[in-house]
């Protein structure tokens, strides 16, 4: 059963989460929306959770990662629905967010395209660069050029045309885009803390060794990693989570 919570969608703003693995969850996201007095709908898909036909009723949207391919259905029943639901985020200017999984998905929506990384699996802690673009970024302004996120994804994508590029690592170009006002993608995670690298590496470690690290590494340099992360990603998943407030008074004044 989905986890929508009681109080009615139009007095208080809801998001809807799609989680695709239970190690994958929204972790800091979930916290920063909570703050602002956002509820959550969490839609855990793995458990045979259904995902909406569409997005009526919420006020935002985030689309979390997961092991399955961006663009097969195999292993992944809910892919076309929840391409379907970018979509209508995306007509609709919601405040949304995809994460690692989420972001080829919503690279996809919006028309672009996801591919096998040709320089191989990106996993651990490492460095992106901010693009000039992200200077005005609502979210990512104010940022500095550089940020240490953690990686952990075997396939990439092309940006969807018209988009905007806000960062790129030295593997790939495809690290974080905009698509029209309010529908980031973020090939990072952002939203990790020291229970969720745990999980990642309980539930994924081989794919550190397969991207040239091991499990051990990434577990050494998390604490380090996170102590400089989180004062830098805390105003950005607090803006994320005021568009979605906001977008629920844009409503109730538009009655």
């Amino acid at each position: 059963m989905s986890r929508r919570l009681e109080d009615p969608i139009g007095t208080t703003p809801t998001c809807l989460v799609v989680q695709h693995v239970e190690p994958e969850r929204p972790y800091a996201i979930g916290d920063a929306l909570a703050a602002a007095d956002v509820k959550l709908d969490i839609r855990r898909v793995f458990a045979g959770e259904p995902v909406p036909s569409d997005l009526a009723g919420f006020a935002g949207c985030v689309v979390m990662g997961g092991p399955m391919s961006a663009s097969d259905n195999r292993g992944f029943p809910t892919r076309r629905a929840e391409l379907d639901l970018l979509s209508d985020a995306i007509a609709r200017g919601m405040p949304t967010v995809g994460v690692c999984l989420g972001a080829q998905l919503l690279a996809l929506a919006g028309g672009g395209t996801v591919f096998r990384g040709p320089s191989g699996p990106e996993v651990g802690w490492a460095s992106i660069e901010l693009t000039e673009q992200a200077a005005d970024d609502p979210l990512l302004a104010g940022l500095p050029d550089r940020l240490t996120v953690l990686h952990w994804h075997g396939d990439t994508f092309a940006l969807p045309p018209g988009s905007v590029h806000l960062a790129s690592s030295s593997l790939y170009q495809g690290q974080a885009f905009r698509i029209g006002a309010r529908a980031w993608g973020l090939q990072f995670h952002l939203e990790v803390d020291e229970v969720a690298v745990a999980a990642f590496l309980d539930a994924f470690g081989e794919d550190a060794v397969r991207a040239g690290t091991t499990p051990e590494s990434i577990d050494e340099d998390t604490n380090g990693a996170l102590r400089a992360l989180r004062p830098q990603r805390a105003p950005v998943l607090a803006r994320f989570a005021e568009l979605v407030a906001a977008r629920e008074r844009e409503k109730l004044v538009g009655r």
